[in-house]
């Protein structure tokens, strides 16, 4: 970990110094949309005359194809807290305020989101280990515009999930309380992601951290701080890396730990041509971490390319029906470990983009779901996020 500078990471910011950073993103956050076409262009007369750059993990989004698949909204009614979603503004493409708001307007009755850490509108200056206090601040800022009711009922950003380097140590534990308070209390769970392979194909969808994140002594002491904050930890990892947190949620009892993604099941890189045996080893080590009462996991994220389904190479988009056959023995065997109450779907958008629109997702999701309870349904589309991430909504 980079070295960085000392600074006093348990004291509170003062009243003044929170009422000014609130007055600072209020401000920043009602241009957003205003400003919304005039970042783009401007962006675009910036950026070369190639085609965007996507993060490897994920295929790029096209609206024009996306545009070639249409479903009529299944359970239209059935309220839906969406628990993982990004928002960016960088040169491989946008989702921000205003491409949220398009997406949750287009037919499913989305009542809330919870915002999952990005690494976006860090700090560009000050100690590294307080740069991402401005994601908390510019999230915020979104939270606060959807809070005003200009937007539509649907609360955006309920809940937030923040980053803070958990190798800090107990010293995380000040730099946390601050993102508490410039997130006038919004923060709900800390992500660090530990995802981490050498295989080439991998590799460059790894966060960057070194093997063995979660067992790391400091990182756990950086863990134990969560559980008095009140505040849940994210997990994202491959499943290679599962055994980690099997140890992880052994060792943190107390601690609310949701699993992102899944658990990050793998078909390419050392597992191409072996979905089989990838998919063995996957489910035992599921079942070993729905065995801990504090865990949780969410649906979803199986849009991204290292699960394996190109639906993106098509030349047209997915129907709800391709992906509830597809991703049927993922998102059974998740809840048959965790149950209903423990498992949550969420979107991943926009990463999951590049696979499906944001409604025929959903009708993937409801399709997967139809065998469940009216009661079981609830917990999988809204009350398991309520729980885990304490949102009211």
């Amino acid at each position: 970990m980079p070295q960085t500078e000392t600074v006093p990471l348990h004291d509170t910011p003062s009243l003044t110094e929170a009422a000014v950073s609130r007055r600072a993103l209020l401000t920043a956050g009602a241009g957003l949309a205003a400003t919304a076409a005039i970042a783009s262009s401007t962006a675009q007369a910036q950026a070369p005359a190639t085609a965007p750059q996507m993060p490897p993990v994920q295929a790029p989004v096209r609206q024009e194809w996306l545009a070639k698949r249409t479903e009529q909204i299944l359970e239209p009614d059935l309220p839906i807290v969406d628990p993982h979603h990004h928002l960016w503004d960088a040169p491989r493409y946008r989702y921000m305020f205003p491409e949220l708001l398009a997406d949750l307007g287009s037919g499913h009755n989305i009542v809330a989101t919870m915002y999952e850490q990005a690494r976006e509108m860090y700090r560009a200056g000050g100690p590294e280990e307080l740069k991402s206090l401005g994601e908390t601040e510019f999230i915020t800022g979104v939270a606060a515009m959807s809070a005003s009711g200009k937007y539509g009922p649907t609360k955006c950003i309920a809940g937030i999930t923040g980053f803070v380097d958990l190798r800090l140590g107990s010293r995380a534990k000040g730099v946390i309380e601050r993102h508490i308070s410039v997130s006038d209390g919004w923060l709900r769970a800390i992500r660090n992601g530990s995802t981490w392979s050498e295989d080439p194909v991998l590799k460059p969808m790894s966060s960057g951290v070194p093997q063995g994140l979660l067992l790391d002594k400091t990182f756990r002491e950086g863990v134990a701080t969560l559980a008095g904050l009140n505040l849940a930890f994210d997990a994202w990892m491959f499943q290679t890396q599962l055994g980690d947190l099997v140890d992880l949620a052994r060792a943190f009892p107390q601690t609310t730990i949701v699993l992102n993604h899944v658990g990050g099941p793998v078909a390419i890189g050392p597992y191409a041509g072996k979905r089989d045996e990838a998919f063995k080893e996957w489910r035992g080590l599921i079942q070993q971490i729905a065995a801990f009462p504090n865990t949780y996991v969410k649906l979803g994220g199986l849009g991204m390319r290292m699960i394996g389904f190109d639906f993106f190479n098509n030349a047209e988009p997915p129907a709800s029906e391709d992906l509830a056959k597809a991703w049927k023995p993922y998102i059974e065997t998740c809840i048959a470990a965790f149950g209903p109450q423990r498992s949550m779907f969420e979107s991943n958008f926009p990463v999951d983009k590049g696979t499906c629109s944001y409604p025929v997702l959903w009708n993937g999701f409801k399709r997967l779901a139809a065998g469940y309870s009216a009661d079981e349904k609830t917990a999988l589309f809204s009350g398991a996020a309520k729980k885990a991430y304490r949102l009211e909504v």
